[in-house]
């Protein structure tokens, strides 16, 4: 490792702009030696340690089979396109990538990586429904004929299946739910494009690869399927592996805790309803029972989701045992519809292999139903999610994302309250090895929290120090002057202080918001008083606003969680990083209530061990925003001053990087040599 990664090694003669990172070397060691002792690691790497590489260097030399999961599509094609071509380069020198290879112990003599690259079902099409669609005449429009037309020509090209290579089709498009490979629809070995399905494709790959490299979402809804199935020899898609490495491993709480939920929504019926009317119409099986049993369905579904108790986004179903006491007959009614559409399609004779598929998806639904109405699981919160229009489904069901424009669609979650328990139990007991890695996992120099939240007990730790000098590049300004964010005043103060800022760092500056309502406020306060071009989230799509913000001198983006993290602007287009407020999750959001409900009630205390923790983390990652290279130099400001004035506070100022900081405007004048 140290040849490679020191002051005249393999890296330092092939890389254009490479510097000694002590850090680096330290993670690829300590990656090295988890994978030889077949241990757990958790380790903390700051921005500019160079962690991608850190872990792919002991991963190539290992020779095991090793899955990379990463929290976002963007690392997942750093590694597959940047990384490991580069090391292959470094090692191996010139020559393709193989994308897969079946000898796997011959890798000094082939001198190449066997690498493959895969992402969530939905992003592939599904030749199959490609070929039905061909002679049903469901398309709505001249655009959707145009887009047909398009993916139609190119199915005959592509050999990967991936919506990614058609840079024309419109990220919301309809017509490509229809058409893309769910696992809602798929009927497996039975299906007549089986061999040549780019499932099926990407699945061989995959038992051929040595590095599989996938996203957490991909990872756990495929861990959970494998739990369904309880070990079933072709459940999901990843093969098994000796390790993996979770990169941007402070997700995977709430990725996890999605896909161990359930989610059953009247989209999810309307879906499984369309579906079976579509099938049946075209293998012209439908009869008047039929027509009869999936009518019931679709009243008796928009009935039931009607009688929920109202509410607007997401909120506790505390009163589960009451609404069966009242509307027990809705319930009862709802399962006897699906159970005749079920019992109606059982009975057809010679059916197509996908009428047993509905009848399994009925019988699913049916499940969880009962599951999200009467379980008394302990470790489970309940809860309802109202959405306008087309909201999709969350976690296991991530199918339904369209609905009638302007319907409200009702969702009845399920969501494990403490995941650490299933993932000790399906996962770290199951691997041999498995590296989380983060720029932001450590709370107060330490790893307690993770390791509580996810279950993880026996493991190494590690906090790297990192490759920038915060204390010259960075300032961190905490005005104490200001009110108490929770107090009405709070919100023209900020907007006043926000103005003053921008006006000495000139713009060039993220303000990031933990509330819509909150950023929209001070966006209409501000609009007209600030001289720079302001950009709003929502007001474009991330990527173009963006895109926008780099391009365009002086510019100013008020955003909110989504620009928290995985945003990525070098130099000094932006030089300013303002947060309103400490992110504390919302208290009331029955997620967060739950967990904190059930740390109390065990003796614990929430808001120490979950609640400030938790919020630390995020705040590191909105900071990280800030410096990203080693040129870079900016301005930090937190306009919450509970983190000088709390207990608390310290929690956040000791785990954040060692920022020079300050309470006076002044210092932040002298930082951009502005007189007062």
């Amino acid at each position: 490792m140290y040849q490679f990664f020191a002051p005249g090694g393999v890296l330092s003669r092939m890389h254009p702009t490479y510097e000694f990172r002590r850090g680096q070397l330290q993670m690829a060691q300590a990656v090295e030696q988890a994978l030889e002792e077949k241990r757990h690691l958790i380790v903390e790497a700051g921005t500019g340690t160079g962690k991608t590489l850190a872990y792919l260097m002991p991963v190539i030399r290992s020779r095991k089979r090793v899955i990379i999961s990463t929290g976002t599509k963007n690392l997942q094609e750093q590694l597959f396109y940047k990384d490991v071509p580069f090391l292959e380069q470094a090692l191996y020198g010139g020559g393709e990538k193989q994308v897969s290879r079946s000898a796997r112990n011959d890798k000094e003599i082939a001198g190449r990586l066997s690498v493959c690259y895969m992402k969530g079902r939905n992003n592939y099409l599904c030749r199959k429904k490609l070929y039905d669609l061909t002679d049903r005449p469901v398309l709505s429009g001249l655009e959707q004929i145009e887009q047909y037309r398009a993916i139609a020509a190119w199915e005959k090209t592509t050999g990967t299946g991936d919506r990614a290579e058609l840079a024309e089709l419109p990220e919301a498009s309809l017509l490509w739910h229809k058409l893309d490979a769910r696992a809602d629809a798929c009927i497996g070995q039975k299906c007549s494009e089986w061999e040549r399905c780019f499932i099926t494709e990407m699945r061989r790959k995959a038992m051929e690869s040595d590095i599989i490299i996938v996203n957490h979402h991909l990872f756990f809804a495929d861990l959970a399927i494998k739990l369904l199935a309880e070990g079933a020899p072709d459940a999901g898609i990843l093969p098994e592996a000796a390790a993996v490495i979770f990169d941007e491993a402070h997700e995977l709480e709430d990725v996890a805790g999605n896909y161990f939920g359930i989610s059953v929504s009247n989209l999810r019926l309307e879906e499984l309803a369309r579906d079976v009317e579509n099938s049946l119409q075209h293998n012209k099986m439908m009869s008047a029972s039929l027509s009869g049993a999936l009518g019931s369905l679709r009243e008796r579904s928009q009935f039931f989701f009607s009688l929920l108790p109202p509410g607007e986004g997401r909120f506790a179903f505390d009163t589960r045992r009451e609404f069966l006491e009242e509307n027990g007959d809705e319930f009862v009614a709802l399962n006897q519809a699906l159970t005749r559409v079920a019992g109606e399609l059982e009975g057809l004779p010679q059916k197509p292999k996908e009428i047993f598929n509905f009848v399994r998806r009925a019988q699913e639904i049916q499940v969880q139903l009962g599951f999200a109405m009467e379980s008394k699981d302990r470790n489970t919160v309940f809860w309802i999610e109202r959405r306008g229009g087309g909201g999709g489904s969350r976690g296991a069901n991530k199918g339904a994302e369209t609905s009638g424009r302007g319907r409200q669609n009702v969702f009845l979650q399920a969501t494990p309250i403490d995941v650490g328990p299933i993932l000790r139990e399906c996962l770290w007991s199951k691997l041999e090895c498995a590296v989380l890695t983060s720029a932001t996992l450590a709370v107060g120099g330490g790893f307690e929290y993770i390791r509580q939240r996810l279950g993880l007990e026996h493991a190494r730790e590690s906090v790297l120090p990192s490759h920038f000098d915060y204390e010259s590049q960075a300032l961190l300004y905490m005005p104490p002057d200001l009110p108490d964010p929770r107090t009405a005043q709070f919100t023209a103060k900020a907007a006043e202080r926000i103005r003053r800022l921008l006006e000495i760092t000139r713009g060039r500056a993220f303000v990031l918001f933990t509330s819509y309502a909150q950023m929209n406020d001070i966006y209409q306060r501000l609009l007209g008083e600030v001289e720079f071009p302001i950009l709003r989230q929502g007001d474009a799509p991330k990527s173009a606003l963006l895109e926008e913000f780099r391009l365009t001198p002086n510019a100013v983006l008020f955003a909110t969680s989504s620009f928290w993290q995985g945003v990525d602007v070098q130099g000094e287009q932006l030089s300013c990083v303002i947060i309103d407020r400490l992110p504390f999750a919302v208290p009331s959001d029955p997620v967060v209530a739950a967990r904190v409900k059930a740390i109390d009630a065990g003796g614990g205390n929430a808001f120490f061990q979950y609640q400030v923790p938790a919020a630390v983390i995020t705040l590191k990652q909105g900071f990280g925003r800030l410096i990203r290279s080693l040129h870079d130099r900016g301005l930090l400001v937190l306009l919450d001053n509970r983190i000088l004035k709390k207990q608390y506070g310290r929690v956040f100022i000791e785990s954040l990087p060692n920022y020079k900081k300050t309470t006076e405007m002044r210092v932040v004048e002298e930082f951009f040599d502005v007189g007062s």
